[in-house]
C-alpha cells in the first residue's frame, strides 16, 4: 500500500503514519512543517493545503492507493474540497476523520450513523456556522465545519471511494487536548478528588492507536461508508476510568463522588473543568456496532490509561495547543466544592 497522510506529525495523524510504517506500507506525510516531527520511515512533503500551487505539487508526487485526512477544525470545508479535488485523480480512496460533533443531535440525543448531520455545504468557508455576538445557545461551529468537510470529501471522490470516521473522544499517548493527562496528574497529586456524577455512568473514549488502525483498514477497504468510532455503550464507566487513573499512578487519592446538580450549582464547566464529565443524554450514547462489524477493535480503557501514564512518566510531551490550558479545575475551587459536599 502506498498512502498519503494529510498531517502526520502529531497525535492521530502521527499514530496513523507510524502504524502504516509498521505494516510495511509506503507512507508520505504532507503538512506545513510547523509542529511535531516527521515519523521515522515516512517521506515528508511540506506545503500548505490552502495553497493551490502546493496542492498541485503534492498531486505530482502521487499516485497513492489512499489518502488519510486527519485535518483539524481550522481547515474550512472548501479547503478540504479543493485538496480532495486535487488528489482525486492520483488516489484511489479517501479516508476522512470527522467527529460525532457533526451530528445535529449531539450531545442531546442517542446517535447512529443514520442520524442527521448538521447543515454545512461542501464549499463552506471558515466562518460558516460561527456564532454571532451575544449568542446564548450551543456552539455548533466546529460540528458544522466537520460536517461540511465530510460532504467535501464525498463530493470530490464519490461515496464508494470515501470512508468517514466519526470518533467521539480520542485518548492515548501523545494527547494534546489534556483530558487524560490532567486526570492522571490529579490522581498522582492525591488527597480528596472531586469525582463527577456517579461511578456507573457509561463513557465511550477510544484509544488513538485503535482509531489509527481502523483508518488504515478503511484505506485498504474496497467500499465506502460512514462509521461511528467509539467504545461500546456500557462497557466503560467513569468509575472504572478514574479508578484506573488512581491505580496506575499509585497515589494516595480517594474519589469523592459528587452529584451533577451540586457541580452545576458550583458553576463547574462541563467537559473541561472535570474532563469527560457532561450530563446531556446523548454524550455517551453513540452506537458504533457498524465499525466493529467492519473490524474496528477497541482496547480496554485501562490499557489506554496505563500507556498514557508510561508516556508521561518517560518525559512525553504533547504538541503545544491552546486546548490544553482549558482542562482541569482550579485546586481552590475543587477544595471549596469538596468542603460543601
Amino acid at each position: 500500500m502506498r498512502i498519503l497522510v494529510l498531517g502526520g506529525t502529531w497525535f492521530l495523524g502521527r499514530a496513523v503514519a507510524v502504524a502504516a510504517v509498521d505494516r510495511g506500507w509506503d507512507v508520505s506525510v504532507f503538512n506545513r512543517g510547523r509542529s511535531g516531527s516527521t515519523p521515522d520511515g515516512t517521506r515528508a512533503i511540506q506545503g500548505d493545503r490552502t495553497n493551490v500551487h502546493d496542492l498541485a505539487k503534492l498531486a505530482g508526487r502521487g499516485p497513492w492507493d489512499a489518502v488519510i485526512d486527519t485535518s483539524t477544525s481550522e481547515l474550512a470545508p472548501r479547503d478540504v474540497l479543493a485538496g480532495a479535488h486535487a488528489l482525486q485523480p492520483v488516489a484511489d480512496r479517501y479516508v476522512y476523520v470527522s467527529t460525532v460533533s457533526a451530528y445535529q443531535g449531539w450531545p442531546a440525543e442517542a446517535l447512529t450513523e443514520s442520524s442527521v448531520l448538521l447543515d454545512a455545504p461542501a464549499d463552506a468557508d471558515a466562518d460558516f456556522g460561527r456564532l454571532p455576538d451575544g449568542w446564548k445557545g450551543p456552539d455548533l461551529h466546529y460540528g458544522r465545519q466537520k460536517a461540511g468537510a465530510e460532504r467535501a470529501s464525498v463530493a470530490a471522490f464519490g461515496p464508494d471511494r470515501v470512508s468517514v470516521l466519526r470518533p467521539g473522544v480520542i485518548l492515548g499517548p501523545g494527547e494534546y487536548v489534556g483530558r487524560l493527562p490532567w486526570w492522571l496528574r490529579r490522581a498522582e497529586r492525591g488527597g480528596a478528588i472531586l469525582a463527577p456524577g456517579e461511578p456507573g455512568r457509561t463513557i465511550q473514549p477510544v484509544d488513538v492507536r485503535d482509531v489509527a488502525a481502523f483508518a488504515l483498514d478503511q484505506a485498504a477497504a474496497t467500499t465506502g461508508g460512514a462509521y461511528n468510532v467509539t467504545a461500546p455503550i456500557g462497557r466503560e464507566t467513569m468509575g472504572g476510568f478514574l479508578g484506573a487513573c488512581l491505580e496506575i499512578t499509585a497515589g494516595d487519592g480517594h474519589l469523592v463522588w459528587t452529584p451533577d446538580d451540586v457541580l452545576k450549582a458550583a458553576a463547574v464547566r462541563q467537559w473541561t473543568e472535570l474532563p469527560l464529565w457532561r450530563t446531556q443524554a446523548g454524550v455517551w450514547n453513540i452506537e458504533s456496532s457498524r465499525a466493529r462489524e467492519a473490524g474496528f477493535a477497541c482496547r480496554p480503557l485501562s490499557e489506554t490509561v496505563r500507556d498514557t501514564w508510561r508516556w508521561l512518566s518517560e518525559g512525553g510531551t504533547p504538541v503545544a495547543h491552546p486546548r490544553w490550558a482549558k482542562h482541569g479545575i482550579d485546586p481552590v475551587k475543587e477544595a471549596e466544592i469538596l468542603a460543601r459536599s
